[in-house]
């Protein structure tokens, strides 16, 4: 086994070497690249004409001073180059465009204002590509571009340790330049609640703490030695919320259910399926707290706080987590139990089906999709918890988005066949918390979300793909990043460009000057990069 590994610095320098084939600075790669013979010369004044673009005027406008020190004057001072952008606002939900830097102009058009909104993104890295002394040249070319997935996630676990409004926006800022289009936000977990509700003000007041934190690894006897809380006001939520909207960022929130309840079960003991009360977990790992799902005033109060959260966050999904539900609990219950013989369940997984089905239904009522992990499926991934797991008679409804992150392939194929849609974060590939001799950067980018095998006219139930940064050992910011970055960039590339278009030594050339501005902004990165790893 041979590795070439190289620091930071060799891959910032990278973008200078030479190579095979002109490199385009843009990353993610776009669909296709004609380029022309001519150049354009951007000095300290442009022109922006917009047609159903104001937003995406304003945002470039801001961008453009801030970024470059290029000022925006009228269309009368024609002197100054133009660049136009022209929404023919055809298909609200089309994310392709075009971008033309032909006959000393620039021209992105688009049929809905996120794809302009996409095409500056990809103006702007060209722009910092050719930066010189005193202005910027671009190459004349035509690029035409569309995202091979509508589905391009990253999640954020705060649940293990929060980290705070402004890491938020920076991630944000980050996702947009990468054409990410959803913040899946892990809000709610054993070892706190971090979203404010108003119908239930003891999940934070009582929830968002706890008196300690693990650390040392799993089964781990040490601690930190000091507690950890943090949550977010609904106020906050709306502040994120705007500024993710304004970079065509959806949220969607996970609120787990009906596992992983700890911290809700410490605030409102009446929710658990236990006669008990417990504190805030500090250990990680898997609880075996659950909601008791068969008391009708359990499903009011999950009821209650779906609703609050889909009014709060504006969302058409809503993530209820689903995955790691212990029974055991339920197995020891003499209500629970007798509730399954009364349905003739076959399985307890049957009664987190049945769940799973009122709220599908029920978040159907308000337009909204639920999603959750693909154990909702009712496959059996956790048998060394469940010993006594037999399959269920119950099947969960068509209606849900289904988020695979273990398990087997088949499953994944065969679930695409029934109809369910399917984002599919395998975690041997996307899991940002594995260290990077799991996950290598390459490895990452290999990735193809469409398993292999399925046939054609089933992949389009592949909606797309997230990557996770799971939180349990990530205590700060930094510890953080150091997973996160610059694997986030080749997540990027899988979820938005076309397949045969990637190429790996290619993105190593293009994510040097975004590596780059990571590291003017403060972001630490992971100080290695495995480049190559071939087997003698």
């Amino acid at each position: 086994m041979k590795k070439n590994i190289i620091v930071l610095g060799l891959l910032l320098g990278l973008f200078t070497a030479t190579h095979a084939k002109e490199s385009i600075p843009i990353l993610p790669t776009p669909s296709s690249v004609e380029l022309k013979n001519g150049t354009i010369i951007i000095s300290k004044k442009v022109k922006i004409r917009s047609s159903n673009a104001k937003a995406t005027k304003n945002y470039l406008s801001e961008a453009l001073r801030d970024r470059f020190e290029i000022q925006t004057v009228g269309v009368f001072n024609w002197s100054a180059p133009t660049i136009s952008l022209l929404n023919k606002n055809t298909d609200a939900k089309s994310e392709k465009y075009n971008l033309f830097i032909v006959d000393q102009k620039i021209t992105i058009e688009a049929e809905s204002e996120a794809g302009l909104f996409y095409g500056v993104q990809s103006l702007l890295q060209l722009m910092r590509g050719g930066m010189g002394d005193d202005n910027i040249t671009l190459s004349e070319m035509v690029i035409k571009d569309a995202p091979r997935f509508p589905w391009r996630s990253f999640m954020l676990d705060e649940a293990r340790n929060f980290k705070g409004e402004k890491e938020v926006l920076r991630l944000l800022d980050v996702m947009t330049e990468l054409k990410f289009n959803i913040f899946h936000w892990h809000l709610t977990d054993d070892q706190g609640w971090r979203v404010e509700s108003k119908l239930y003000p003891l999940l934070t007041e009582i929830g968002s703490k706890r008196n300690d934190t693990q650390k040392g690894g799993w089964l781990s006897a040490e601690r930190m030695g000091e507690p950890h809380e943090g949550f977010y006001t609904q106020k906050q939520i709306k502040t994120i919320l705007a500024y993710a909207k304004s970079r065509h960022i959806k949220i969607i929130p996970e609120i787990e259910m009906p596992g992983h309840a700890s911290a809700a079960i410490a605030a409102y003991p009446w929710l658990g399926s236990k006669d008990e009360v417990i504190e805030v977990p500090v250990e990680f790992g898997k609880m075996y707290s659950v909601y008791n799902v068969t008391n009708p005033k359990v499903e009011k109060f999950l009821q209650d706080l779906v609703t609050e959260m889909i009014d709060l966050f504006e969302t058409d999904v809503i993530h209820i987590g689903g995955d790691e539900v212990r029974f055991t609990q339920w197995e020891e219950n003499p209500e629970i139990i007798k509730y399954k013989e009364s349905k003739k369940f076959n399985s307890f997984m049957d009664i987190q089906i049945e769940f799973s089905n009122k709220m599908s239904h029920f978040i159907q009522s308000k337009g909204v999709s639920m999603m959750g992990w693909n154990e909702i499926l009712g496959t059996n991934l956790h048998a060394y918890d469940n010993i006594s797991f037999s399959d269920p008679s119950e099947k969960v409804a068509k209606n849900v988005i289904v988020q695979f992150w273990l398990g087997n392939l088949d499953e994944m194929v065969q679930a695409a066949k029934d109809g369910y849609r399917l984002v599919n974060s395998y975690s041997s590939y996307t899991y940002l918390n594995y260290n990077y001799t799991s996950i290598p950067l390459s490895h990452a980018y290999e990735f193809d979300p469409i398993p292999e095998g399925l046939p054609i006219e089933y992949q389009q139930n592949i909606i797309g793909s997230g990557c996770q940064m799971w939180g349990e050992w990530a205590y700060t910011v930094a510890d953080m990043n150091l997973k996160i970055y610059p694997r986030i960039a080749a997540y990027s590339e899988v979820f938005w460009s076309q397949k045969e278009n990637k190429d790996y030594s290619d993105f190593l050339l293009r994510l040097a000057p975004v590596a780059k501005g990571w590291k003017a902004n403060g972001i630490i990165m992971s100080p290695t990069l495995e480049l190559d790893k071939t087997d003698n």
